[in-house]
């Protein structure tokens, strides 16, 4: 085969696309199967997979297409699905172009609202710790509902017939359609901020759940959740649940019973109020009875009778209690006159003209001490001074010298020994009243004399 025989990928696809296209079977699509590879992107185009045990197709759903779902698609969902089958030229791939999707098994609507009462769920809408009490005898009811639907004449007939003295108003409000979710909204919102009323009534007749889906909505929900008067919800029949009557403070199965719920039995109250009064009287009759005999016992009691025994112990109590306060006085006074006394004697002492005095008389006393210590310390000076000269006289050579002895001096030193001259050295003879130079002639030594022995 030549070159030219040859297909380039681009035109056997391009030509697959088109036998797609112009296949009537596969311009409409009906098949069931289960999401995979499901990532939900919002406000953007879908892209997944559906399968089944033995295959698997690529599905795309664009935004338009996708905004109008009534459930959020999620991984492992089984599907209904309508739309056409193409092939994708880039890819090669063929998929499916969904148009329409829903659950199978159960209506979307059934599955969006499963979907939405979970997800309010896990953000508290419904926690009956958040729910308010309803008012035992309201003044004025706001009710928000259809004008001309049974539901108000339900409401009006029965609170007239059971608490007629309450104010009605009625803020009529579109509870079916596309519009509706928004407008039940805007007159919850008036009515509540308008802080008038004690209850509102939010409800409508019955219908399929598609009828009632306005009250699913999640700005109603919402709506419900955050105002601050207390709300009796009334959607439906009897089996119709709503996720306004599960965020609203009290949920009522039908109008009638709504209307119950928010006002009592008049005639029933006021037969209340009459039995009430009758035993409040028979019970104040009682009381005012027994106080009269309290009183008449208190009249014939002796202290009425004999007023003063009533005090006589009290005067008795003062006069014990003056005699003792006159005790306490006079005990207090002589101790403070000892104290006065001794504090008296303490400045006296401390007093100083007494401590200069003292202070004089210790100066005298220590300066007599003084002297007589001087005197006596002047008397042992003399006596030791006396006693030393009388041993320096004796032990003095002058008085030796006076005795008839001589000293002999060598160059200004005393001579003790003969070993220290030799002959013709000059000597000094000191004497009693003079001294003598001679010359030494001659040595002879000799044995030493005790000159006390004289």
């Amino acid at each position: 085969m030549k070159q030219a025989d040859y297909l380039t990928v681009t035109a056997l696809t391009k030509y697959l696309k088109r036998k797609f296209d112009a296949d009537p079977y596969l311009e409409r699509v009906f098949l069931t199967g289960e999401i995979s590879n499901f990532r939900y992107r919002p406000n953007a185009h879908q892209y997944f997979s559906l399968k089944d045990d033995k295959a698997k197709l690529s599905a795309v759903m664009f935004k338009q297409a996708a905004g109008q779902l009534k459930f959020k698609p999620e991984e492992g969902m089984k599907v209904l699905v309508v739309g056409r089958v193409s092939l994708y030229e880039a890819s090669g791939n063929y998929q499916i172009y969904v148009e329409h999707m829903e659950p199978d098994g159960k209506g979307a609507l059934y599955q969006a609202l499963e979907q939405r009462k979970a997800e309010l769920l896990k953000e508290g809408l419904f926690n009956p710790d958040f729910k308010q009490s309803l008012p035992k005898f309201p003044k004025k009811i706001g009710i928000v509902t259809s004008p001309s639907g049974a539901v108000i004449r339900d409401i009006i007939t029965t609170v007239r017939r059971r608490y007629p003295i309450v104010q009605l108003v009625l803020y009529p409000t579109v509870v079916q359609g596309d519009q509706a979710a928004a407008d039940i909204v805007k007159q919850i919102k008036r009515a509540d901020e308008s802080s008038e009323f004690d209850t509102l009534i939010v409800g409508r007749g019955g219908g399929s759940i598609e009828d009632l889906w306005p009250f699913n909505e999640e700005a109603v929900v919402r709506a419900i959740f955050e105002a601050h008067t207390p709300i009796i919800s009334s959607v439906g029949h009897e089996t119709d649940v709503t996720l306004s009557d599960l965020a609203a403070d009290v949920r009522a199965a039908t109008p009638t019973a709504a209307a119950e719920l928010a006002v009592p039995v008049l005639t029933e109250e006021l037969v209340k109020i009459s039995d009430r009064k009758r035993r409040l009287l028979q019970v104040m009759t009682r009381e005012i009875q027994k106080k009269r005999a309290v009183l008449d016992r208190l009249n014939a009691s002796f202290i009425f009778r004999q007023p003063q025994r009533l005090y006589e112990p009290y005067a008795l109590k003062v006069d014990n209690l003056k005699k003792e306060l006159e005790k306490q006085l006079t005990q207090k006074i002589t101790l403070d006159k000892q104290g006065y006394t001794n504090l008296n004697q303490q400045l006296h002492l401390n007093s100083p003209a007494h401590r200069l005095n003292q202070a004089v008389q210790t100066v005298e006393y220590l300066n007599q001490r003084l002297i007589n210590g001087m005197n006596k310390y002047m008397t042992m000076q003399q006596d030791r001074f006396s006693d030393a000269t009388n041993q320096l006289d004796i032990l003095s050579p002058l008085r030796t010298i006076t005795r008839g002895y001589s000293l002999v001096k060598k160059e200004n030193q005393i001579i003790r020994s003969v070993e220290t001259l030799k002959p013709d050295d000059e000597i000094y003879l000191v004497l009693k009243d003079g001294e003598a130079r001679a010359t030494v002639r001659t040595i002879e030594k000799k044995e030493m004399v005790n000159i006390d022995g004289e």
